[in-house]
């Protein structure tokens, strides 16, 4: 049986990956995918700890982040091609449709 701190190392590796990609990359694409690999992350250490205390709380947990994850994509990539199409670009730099 693998030890519940490799889960946590696992978790925080994942959470901190993501969120450097959140901060230092520029393609939307990437920070979407970023955020997907934070979320990821949280689910995995929501597992984890549930089997470490027992209780099932943190798995349902785990699958309400799931199925936000999953609506956040469909949205985000339905956001990203509509600006694609309206600006020709996905670098979040460019994208100022709400500056006048």
């Amino acid at each position: 049986m693998i030890p519940t701190e490799y889960y946590i190392f696992l978790g925080s590796g994942l959470f901190t990956i993501g969120v450097i990609g959140v901060l230092t990359r520029r393609n939307v694409l990437i920070i979407l995918m970023s955020i997907e690999l934070i979320l990821n992350a949280v689910n995995i250490n929501l597992v984890a700890l549930s089997q470490y205390f027992r209780s099932v709380d943190g798995q349902v947990f785990a699958i309400f982040v799931i199925t936000d994850a999953a609506a956040e994509a469909a949205v985000g990539l339905g956001l990203i091609i509509a600006l694609f199409r309206n600006k020709e670009t996905v670098n979040a730099d460019e994208i100022d449709l709400l500056k006048w």
